[in-house]
């Protein structure tokens, strides 16, 4: 990989403004539903009432005779109804899992809110009534909403091969033994709930038929590689669909297994004219996948000095009607169960069931953010155990560079978990006391690891463009999918670091699976590793490219060729960029680069149950710490201060790196105090967000990101990802200040008012 050699990193580490911040601001940005086709159809959904129940008969014939209709579609329309999630079990050893949807329910529905039936009209309102007429006829089936229930005998079956989706188990070490010459042992459950992503922008596309029989869906999305998965819906060439992807309105993990994608593409294929699709916030709630819920039971034992001796961890959770990725989800919560910690006796046995509720998937933090509550319950109580500070006793148990976790993954880079915990503790200053008396004020910290990059063994790989043109100015090539966390304007400020242009003078264009090098999900915490050293790499061969000829123009020596300001320079002299392409194009040196990166791999995943090894590139390691206040009387809790450190690695922008935080902070106090999908009997009632409750500017406090830089992670310019790790520490943070506060543990989210009071 090439890195800059010639100079001080002048546009790496800068808090630059993000090249997409304006026009966002000005609300010129065109998302995926700000774009319209002439004669383009309205699409919409019929989706199941019920949550399990064996379709008995599909009669669209009232609503065909809606004026304005042009198509409605049913599975027996779908030329490949059948969706294969790309994790085959055989592979993976993964138990039961069969990793498969269907586009269109297909005699049985098993969530509410399956879909059913697509219409395409000519107006809106005339798919809302067509959608209306469609007559379904229902055979109800027995429910399952308990994940611990699925997996007993006799429960009813949500598919044929049974309930068990998914399982690992991990054993290092003799358990038994350490837990009988312990010297505490405490033991306790812990539930998490179904969360909705709760993004701004809800799922919306258009698609159209283009020149050569191409079908081209623009829709918000973290996956341009889903045109490989419309095509095989559709039974046509991969090169006959593409996906463009613009700035996307938030995603979190909910855009990226298909949303209104398949649909939109078969409208097309059905009726050759463009189509739009855009779900409500009500069908969003509805009917899109959740965080997976888990309950949790550990029992954790440690010597009389606060060391962990042993850790014996059940995990059982949610995945929801449909397989999807809880397979890998689950795979996080494994591996991350033990938290930061060594610990040399660690059994730990997780399930993920079938259920009918909404499919579980992709969310920030994937896995490894629910176990936080776990792990850092398990502290806090040891701590009380034994009269420890609770940050003293994490302390003594951190892992550190050369430990290794239970499945096998040796940790490599610096951990600074004890930079992080003194920067934290420096920043708290004393615990406030309460406004008035009936108030009471509680302080809890806690620590985490999260993984960034996919699992090791699925041989990851981006692949960049950078080039000149001939006026001098850059242009950068990548199908990254910007999401809104500035992954695009980091890739900006990368290349022009390494190739010394200023980023006015760079022009990214991303998200086409197209016209646009591949770069994988935006996904995972991935796209700054991933493609941001796809670019280094790319832009870091372009200049090597370009120096001979640099040094031959400027009459110097190679090595004394500085890319920087516009041009290249050697003493005093310099070259603006114009001339050294147009010297370049004549002398037919290149002045464009495509480069592909490849993450390091690891050992093959084999089918024994012994295999142990390496599963994730890197982890970021995270400190964060929480003053409340609560109402006794009320049960509202007022978050009074919040600090949150991590190791970045290198800040590539850290105006962006604190965005991160501090948005996933609030994500997370939402996620502890409020935030819910409530069922009932598997019929979702969760339908606005007057019920479903997320965050405002009135409950977001003010909250102090504190920015650590180990100069070791994997990413450019030694960058660790920082996407996801945030959002992980901030339940158990608060689960912690609740408890010191009010001498009582909650233990199931969200610690809603009702909780807290009855505590």
């Amino acid at each position: 990989m090439s890195v800059v050699r010639d100079r001080p990193a002048r546009l790496v580490g800068r808090a630059l403004v993000r090249h997409d911040a304006v026009e966002k601001v000005a609300g010129r940005t065109r998302y995926a539903a700000d774009f319209g086709l002439p004669g383009m159809l309205k699409a919409a959904l019929k989706r199941a009432d019920l949550p399990h129940a064996r379709l008995l008969r599909v009669d669209t014939s009232a609503a065909e005779a809606v004026p304005g209709v042009a198509s409605i579609l049913t599975a027996k329309d779908v030329p490949e109804n059948t969706v294969w999630v790309d994790v085959p079990g055989q592979t993976f050893q993964v138990g039961a899992l069969k990793a498969r949807a269907n586009v269109l329910a297909d005699g049985v529905v098993r969530y509410h809110g399956e879909p059913i039936a697509i219409v395409a009209a000519e107006t809106e309102d005339a798919a809302l009534a067509a959608v209306e007429l469609i007559d379904v006829d229902y055979e109800e089936l027995a429910v399952v909403t308990d994940p611990r229930a699925a997996l007993e005998d006799g429960a009813p079956a949500v598919h044929e091969e049974g309930n068990l989706l998914a399982s690992w188990q991990l054993h290092e070490g003799d358990v038994d033994a350490a837990f009988g010459g312990a010297h505490a042992v405490v033991d306790q459950s812990y539930e998490t709930q179904f969360v909705d992503h709760a993004y701004l922008e809800p799922e919306a596309g258009v698609a159209w038929l283009d020149s050569g029989d191409v079908i081209t869906v623009r829709a918000a999305t973290q996956v341009i590689e889903h045109f490989r998965d419309l095509a095989r819906i559709l039974c046509v060439p991969d090169n006959r669909v593409r996906v463009i992807a613009p700035y996307v309105g938030g995603g979190f993990g909910g855009k990226e297994d298909m949303t209104v994608e398949p649909f939109l593409a078969l409208v097309v294929q059905r009726t050759g004219r463009p189509v739009r699709m855009i779900w409500s916030r009500s069908e969003s709630l509805l009917a899109r996948e959740k965080r997976h819920p888990m309950k949790l039971r550990y029992r954790t034992a440690c010597d009389a000095e606060g060391r962990l001796v042993a850790q014996d961890i059940v995990i059982v959770a949610d995945g929801g009607a449909y397989a999807l990725l809880s397979a890998l989800v689950l795979l996080y919560a494994t591996t991350c169960a033990q938290g930061p910690y060594a610990c040399p006796n660690v059994r730990i046995d997780a399930r993920v069931a079938y259920t009918n509720h909404t499919p579980a998937s992709a969310m920030r933090g994937f896995g490894a953010m629910q176990v936080a509550l776990g792990y850092e319950g398990q502290m806090d109580l040891l701590a009380a155990e034994l009269g420890l500070d609770p940050l003293e006793l994490r302390r003594r148990n951190f892992v550190e560079r050369g430990d290794t976790l239970a499945v096998g993954q040796r940790l490599d880079t610096h951990v600074a978990l004890p930079e992080l915990a003194d920067r934290v503790e420096a920043a708290l200053g004393p615990k406030p006391a309460p406004s008035t008396p009936e108030r009471r004020v509680g302080r809890g910290v806690a620590c985490n690891l999260q993984p960034y990059g996919r699992c090791v063994w699925l041989n990851d790989w981006a692949s960049a463009w950078v080039g000149f043109e001939l006026d001098g100015t850059l242009v950068v090539r990548i199908g990254v999918p910007d999401i809104g966390g500035g992954q695009a304007s980091s890739l900006v400020q990368v290349a022009g670091e390494v190739l010394g242009v200023d980023p006015a003078d760079i022009v990214i264009h991303i998200g086409d699976s197209a016209l646009t090098p591949l770069t994988g999900t935006t996904t995972a915490t991935r796209q700054l590793y991933m493609s941001g050293n796809a670019v280094l790499q790319a832009a870091g061969e372009l200049r090597e490219e370009l120096r001979p000829l640099a040094s031959e123009l400027l009459e110097t020596e190679p090595d004394d060729v500085q890319f920087a300001d516009g041009g290249v320079r050697s003493g005093g002299r310099h070259l603006p960029f114009r001339d050294l392409i147009g010297a370049a194009a004549k002398r037919e040196v290149p002045w464009h680069r495509l480069s592909i990166f490849r993450a390091p791999g690891g050992e093959a995943w084999r089918s024994d149950a012994s295999w142990r090894g390496r599963v994730f590139p890197d982890f970021t390691y995270g400190c964060h710490a929480v003053d409340l206040e609560v109402d006794s009387e009320t049960g509202h809790v007022e978050v009074l201060r919040y600090v949150a450190a991590h190791d970045v690695g290198r800040a590539i922008n850290p105006q962006s790196v604190e965005g991160q935080i501090e948005g996933a902070v609030v994500m997370g106090l939402g996620y502890a105090l409020s935030e819910r999908v409530v069922y009932e009997d598997g019929v979702n009632l969760t339908g606005t967000f007057a019920q479903y409750l997320i965050p405002t500017a009135v409950e977001a406090p003010e909250i102090e990101p504190i920015v650590v830089e180990s100069g070791e992670g994997l990413g450019p310019f030694s960058a660790r990802g920082i996407g996801e790790p945030p959002v992980g520490a901030v339940a158990p943070a608060v689960a912690g200040a609740l408890a010191d506060a009010l001498g009582r543990r909650l233990t199931i989210l969200p610690f809603t008012p009702e909780r807290v009071a009855e505590a």
